[in-house]
């Protein structure tokens, strides 16, 4: 899927820094190697994604987004962001061995 960049505003900015990661953090963790999955227990009108991913620096991050259409084209809308607890990380490596 091509997506041409992020949506940022006063709605999701502010909400997604509060756990103590930038935007260029959250920006970075998505645009690389990241574990995506559908959430089926939100229900709203558009799909909302999880996923996690690593800083440059190694630490998880779990990240809520959707995808809005701009005027440069599909955007990654970041809704929440957090870096993860020790415990779910456990559980994340557990499940994803080969």
């Amino acid at each position: 899927m091509e997506v041409h960049g992020f949506d940022w505003d006063d709605g999701n900015r502010e909400k997604c820094q509060d756990h103590g990661l930038s935007l260029d953090q959250i920006q970075s963790v998505i645009r690389n190697d990241l574990k995506v999955m559908i959430n089926t227990n939100h229900l709203t009108r558009e799909e909302r994604y999880h996923a996690v991913g690593k800083t440059e620096e190694g630490r998880f991050v779990f990240v809520v987004f959707t995808f809005r259409t701009g005027q440069i084209g599909k955007l990654i809308r970041p809704i929440s962001a957090r870096f993860m607890h020790q415990k779910e990380i456990d559980q994340y490596e557990s499940q994803t061995k080969a």
